[in-house]
This record gives structure tokens, sequence and C-alpha cells, in this order.
């Protein structure tokens, strides 16, 4: 492991973790408050992992939330609800160790599958999940109404 990597520690988050987190989201374009990501990670249970990267001089630099969820078409799976490296620290292998830990809680907790939905316009996002193993499936439209 380049000595680069070995100062970055892999770790589930905590509530302080959450301005920094919310900062990383808004490198994705998701707004999220402060307060609403401290109580998000208070509700959260066993079938929940927010997982933060933290290099030792910079603190945390990348995050993956990911969920165990049980489809009744698709059966259980792991799905990645939310993944992000800082735009200074992308292409250094920091992506790829929050990936490996985020595969790794899937396997323990009895998933087979792990699945994202990635922005089309994300190819950079989509080239680095390919070197990982993972593939295209569909593109499709993300459909909502607020209630």
């Amino acid at each position: 492991m380049p000595a680069e990597l070995e100062r970055i520690a892999i770790r589930p988050a905590q509530a302080g973790d959450a301005p920094r987190v919310r900062e990383l989201m808004l490198q994705l374009g998701y707004d999220v408050g402060t307060s609403e990501i401290v109580e998000r990670l208070g509700a959260s249970g066993p079938q929940f992992a927010l997982w933060v990267a933290e290099d030792a001089e910079a603190g945390v630099i990348g995050w993956i939330a990911i969920t165990l969820t049980v489809r009744f078409v698709g059966g259980l799976r792991t799905e990645i609800e939310g993944f992000v490296v800082d735009e200074s620290a992308r292409g250094r292998g920091v992506g790829a160790r929050l990936l490996a830990s985020a595969e790794q809680w899937a396997r323990e907790h009895g998933s087979r599958m792990i699945r994202l939905q990635s922005n089309v316009v994300r190819e950079r996002a989509h080239r680095f999940y390919e070197t990982h193993g993972y593939r295209k499936l569909k593109a499709q439209f993300a459909i909502e109404k607020a209630l």
C-alpha cells in the first residue's frame, strides 16, 4: 500500500463527522443540513452503514453510505446510496478502499449483490465502478413525487 494510503483510516461515521459529510454531499449536488445528517445517523439501524475515509492530516476526505434491503423482485441486496471522495483526493485509491469496505460489510450481512445508481453525466465514476468489477445494467429515468 502506498505510504499516502497508509495514513487513511476507513471507519464508521460519527455525529462529529456530519459537517464534513455535508460538505462532501454538496460536491455531489445534494444540500442536506448538518443537523439532518446527525439525525439520520442516529436513526439508522443495523441495515445501514456510513463509512468515512479519514486522512490523518486532512480529516474526512470521503464517505460511502450503504443499505441492506430486501426487494420483492430482487431479494436481499446491498445498495450504495451515496459515495463521494473529495475532489482534491480523487484518483489516489481512497474510493477503492471505501468501496472494498462496503463490499466486505455487504458480504458479512449475507448480501450477494451490491447495486447503485449513478447519474449519466458522471462518466469518470462509471469508469471507476467498471474498473472494480461493476457492470452497467440499463439506463432509466428517476421519477418521483413530493408528498
